[in-house]
């Protein structure tokens, strides 16, 4: 028979406290269950302290709460305890499920604190688990963007990077950083060799790959931006072009007015298609035309700023004349790959020659959408942003140590190469560069690095 782990047995204290921490882990208001969450040496006691007796750890079993001072009945919950180190803190925790709503759940936190937890910080749990050695920081930043993920890329990426994948290549390039510096202490202990034991073309090669490897990763920023917010594809064209019509329908709901009336559209209404590869941001603009109304005026200036951004740019018309004008009116504000889309397919008659420079929909039948969708997918695949890779930075954190790491890198080229700087002053940036990377994935704790990675994490993770 399975003997349960004594409650407490192989804790692992956070650095500055032993504080046993409580929070709400599931949003507050009316709901089936709510999970609360206790982590710290003392998780176990302050359960007992409300009436959960000892069990098995990491099986879910029931229990009736009560009030430490009163013995009030605070609910019946389901119950399951993590013995440290084996939780998502690498203390012990225990999961408190009660019924939802707000009186429950409140009721039981404050019985917790009664009974001598303390409320935690926003996004204590996962630093916790970061100083206890079970994520690293690149990994923490994961679960904050798994839980902002709007776009299903966005989750599978953030899983990846939760699964380790960014911080196995920062660690990778730290492993290069320190391979070079293995290399150039040949150059410092052996000056008496003829150019050392190791060839500086050697030395040379290996900073030259370093240097590019770190340049592939900083470019990876843009693509995490398009996987989070989307490809921006603008909707644009003259009045009554079918504008908000082909939105409303590639989204399938009606979020824009649509009206035979011109100038309807008076500002840009956006919406993000969740789709894979890439999710779309597709914004509806106004009409581009001459007009005297200044509100329409208004409108039309925005529009321009969003073609001006735009990636790709859907130039509508629902005539070849009106197609024509489309393009030659969205051109002057943008640089994005502009796709001509004749609007009312369905009003073609049978037989009717088409061009194959355009795309050809209707939001009445549906026909040309899908055909719509999958050019945009072959645009995307042809920017320099697209995903090719499954690894990449999401943060301006990861940037600025990068950069800092990559300025270093080619610092050390330029003064060892061209003998400007002596070996051993070289070799400094080398170390830096090293430092830099390593404070990336935590390798080094750095109190003030910990708290602006967890300002913005929710309270209960």
């Amino acid at each position: 028979m399975h003997k349960p782990e004594a409650p407490g047995t192989g804790a692992r204290l956070l650095a500055g406290g032993d504080d046993t921490i409580i929070a709400l882990a599931t949003p507050e208001g009316r709901g089936a269950l709510a999970l609360i969450r206790l982590s710290g040496a003392r998780a176990m006691a302050v359960a007992r302290a409300l009436g959960v007796s000892a069990s098995t750890p990491r099986t879910a079993h029931r229990a009736r709460l009560r009030h430490p001072a009163t013995g009030l009945v605070l609910d019946e919950a389901i119950v399951t305890t993590f013995v440290a180190p084996h939780s998502f803190t690498g203390e012990d925790v225990v999961e408190i499920s009660t019924h939802g709503g707000r009186v429950v759940p409140t009721q039981v936190v404050a019985a917790c604190v009664h009974a001598g937890a303390r409320l935690a910080l926003p996004g204590e749990f996962t630093r916790r688990a970061v100083m206890n050695g079970k994520l690293d920081i690149v990994q923490a930043e994961a679960v904050a963007d798994l839980i902002d993920a709007r776009t299903v890329a966005m989750q599978q990426q953030a899983l990846a990077q939760l699964d380790g994948g960014l911080s196995r290549r920062l660690l990778a390039l730290r492993d290069d950083v320190i391979h070079l510096e293995a290399l150039i202490a040949y150059d410092i202990d052996f000056p008496e060799e003829d150019d050392g034991p190791i060839a500086p073309a050697r030395i040379h090669s290996a900073a030259g790959t370093l240097l590019h490897a770190l340049d592939a990763l900083l470019a990876t920023a843009p693509r995490a931006t398009m996987l989070r917010d989307g490809v921006l594809v603008v909707i644009a064209g003259p009045p009554n072009a079918g504008k908000s019509s082909l939105f409303n329908a590639l989204l399938g709901n009606t979020r824009a007015l649509v009206t035979p009336i011109a100038g309807t559209t008076r500002d840009a209404i956006d919406a993000l298609l969740d789709r894979s590869p890439v999710p779309i941001r597709l914004v509806d603009t106004a009409g581009l035309r001459d007009t005297a109304d200044p509100i329409e005026q208004l409108g039309i200036e925005v529009s321009a700023r969003f073609l001006a951004d735009a990636q790709i740019v859907f130039a509508c018309g629902a005539s070849p004349e009106a197609i024509a004008l489309s393009y030659t009116a969205t051109a002057r504000h943008t640089s994005a790959t502009i796709v001509p889309v004749f609007t009312k397919a369905d009003m073609l008659g049978v037989g009717a020659l088409r061009d194959e420079r355009w795309c050809y929909a209707s939001a009445e039948t549906g026909e040309g959408l899908a055909a719509l969708l999958s050019r945009v997918d072959q645009i995307v695949a042809t920017l320099p942003a697209a995903p090719t890779d499954s690894v990449v930075i999401t943060r301006e954190r990861h940037q600025r140590g990068l950069r800092t790491a990559r300025d270093h890198v080619a610092s050390f080229l330029d003064g060892w190469s061209s003998g400007a700087l002596p070996t051993l002053v070289a070799a400094s940036h080398l170390h830096d560069a090293r430092e830099a990377l390593s404070e990336l994935v935590g390798s080094i704790s750095i109190d003030d690095v910990l708290d602006r990675v967890f300002a913005d994490f929710c309270i209960g993770k």
